[in-house]
């Protein structure tokens, strides 16, 4: 029986369990398998970048309040976060990495920054 390569469907020679011809077809074949989850955690890890980039940009002083549309016109994506934290009295905050925000009255929020070790909210 004829073995052929995964990519190009070339013959193969050589071990019994070889797949490709070359190291160029394995890459294409595996690029090509990958594409559409790899695609999708991308665009996933670009907004999560950019809402953290706007966090970052808005709240210099580790804690500040700043309105809805603030965040909006800069782009910030309310429904994409790395993380959650609810306080003993149940408020929830969301969180970019070490970067988060809480929902307060009238549209406005919260920013915060969580300091490694301790929770600085």
């Amino acid at each position: 029986m004829e073995r052929k390569c995964l990519d190009c469907g070339d013959s193969l020679i050589g071990r019994a369990d070889k797949k490709f011809c070359n190291d160029i077809c394995r890459n294409n074949y595996n690029n090509r398998v990958n594409s559409e989850t790899t695609n999708l955690v991308r665009r996933i890890n670009a907004i999560l970048r950019k809402n953290r980039r706007i966090l970052i940009e808005l709240n210099p002083e580790e804690k500040t309040t700043v309105h809805r549309d603030k965040l909006s016109e800069k782009g910030f994506n309310f429904n994409y976060f790395t993380s959650t934290y609810t306080t003993q009295k149940g408020a929830v905050y969301h969180f970019c990495y070490e970067y988060g925000y809480l929902a307060l009255d009238n549209d406005f929020y919260m920013l915060v920054l969580r300091k490694s070790g301790k929770r600085n909210i």
